[in-house]
């Protein structure tokens, strides 16, 4: 794909104190535009920018998601495990202990899927809003 950009070859330079350098840069960080020039040459030309913004809701939905799969890690490594010994049981005894040790992971996996399911459908409620 070729591009049609002349060339940039004109400078403008711009003096400014630390403060007032500082604020440009927080006004460039919470655009869309890539480098410092570009947000500059945006403003002066008098062209839109887009600015982010920060979703708090789905921050709040994130942390929690993030939580629930570290948990959901470990109760499937623990339920790895648990097929991995059912494999290697012989006896009646050692499996009717492994089927009591397994519906308590079973309980908790379940636990966590229905969290899950409550966080997602708050959040589809809170953003269906918009």
């Amino acid at each position: 794909m070729e591009r049609n950009e002349t060339k940039r070859t004109k400078w403008l330079t711009v003096r400014m104190n630390e403060e007032e350098y500082k604020a440009l840069e927080a006004l460039h960080r919470q655009s869309t535009c890539s480098s410092l020039s570009e947000y500059a040459r945006r403003i002066v030309l008098g062209k839109p920018i887009i600015l982010r913004y920060h979703n708090l809701s789905l921050d709040d939905f994130m942390t929690g998601m993030l939580q629930l799969r570290g948990e959901l890690k470990t109760i499937s490594g623990n339920f790895n495990q648990a097929v991995r010994r059912a494999n290697t049981l012989r006896h009646l005894p050692d499996i009717q202990q492994w089927i009591l040790l397994n519906e308590q992971d079973k309980t908790r996996l379940t636990k966590q899927i229905e969290t899950i399911s409550t966080n997602i459908e708050k959040a589809y409620q809170l953003w269906s809003r918009v």
